[in-house]
């Protein structure tokens, strides 16, 4: 058995606004780690847009002042990887975007991820029967996502969608055309809002590249919130 590796990263991950639009599986060929192919569901290949909020962020056990606290999003696909008898369900990065030049240095860095960073800002609503939740990115223009939720989580349906994108615990990134490196994520099963309402203004072509443009006129296959948790991110490994 793998010997469990080190804690890299402790934090929250709250309100995570998940946009999740089925797509051909050839637009991300070029972008799947070596020794790691699609993982489907029902079939069907699916990239999410996430918005969330990073709280009480530590590296290695340490809080760096004035980025404890900060907003990312991701654009991601799903992909797992056989380690001897198990599959192991995973995600991979196509950009990640973040608000403060230290926060990519540092994942840019010590992960090989495709980190960028941009202005950001978010607003969390809690009203008396919604709650509502945004996120918003960009250099000359403001890109965003908004969701209104009614304010009781629900349980994860086994089976379900939600449980495929949000049920995957390793991460897997690209060094190079043959070397892949993977970490581990470690967090609770997580509850999620009923969405009652969303709005996407995202120029996909713009921030990510023209392949992913047609993003822009679909219609995601579904739209929630999951409320998150405690999460830590262990010290990563090139597979073999």
């Amino acid at each position: 058995m793998e010997k469990k590796r080190s804690v890299f990263l402790s934090a929250e991950w709250r309100k995570l606004a998940m946009a999740n639009y089925v797509v051909d599986p050839d637009v991300l060929k070029s972008y799947v780690p070596a020794k790691t192919e699609l993982d489907l569901w029902k079939g069907s290949c699916y990239v999410s847009l996430v918005g969330f909020m990073f709280l009480n962020t530590a590296l290695k056990g340490l809080k760096i002042p004035f980025h404890t606290n900060f907003e990312e999003v991701n654009l991601r696909f799903y992909v797992r990887y056989r380690d001897g008898n198990e599959w192991k369900r995973g995600v991979v990065f196509i950009k990640e975007i973040v608000p403060k030049p230290i926060l990519s240095f540092v994942a840019n860095t010590f992960y090989k991820e495709n980190y960028v960073t941009m202005s950001m800002r978010h607003k969390w609503e809690d009203g008396s029967r919604q709650l509502k939740v945004s996120y918003e990115w960009g250099k000359e223009n403001w890109h965003s996502l908004k969701l209104t939720c009614s304010k009781d989580t629900i349980e994860i349906a086994e089976g379900s969608e939600e449980e495929f994108i949000t049920e995957h615990y390793w991460g897997y990134t690209a060094v190079s055309k043959t070397k892949t490196s993977e970490y581990a994520v470690e967090h609770p099963r997580w509850k999620v809002y009923p969405v009652e309402d969303y709005a996407i203004n995202v120029s996909f072509g713009e921030i990510y590249s023209e392949e992913f443009k047609f993003l822009d006129t679909e219609t995601p296959t579904s739209v929630f919130l999951a409320e998150g948790s405690e999460i830590i991110v262990r010290g990563g490994r090139y597979l073999p």
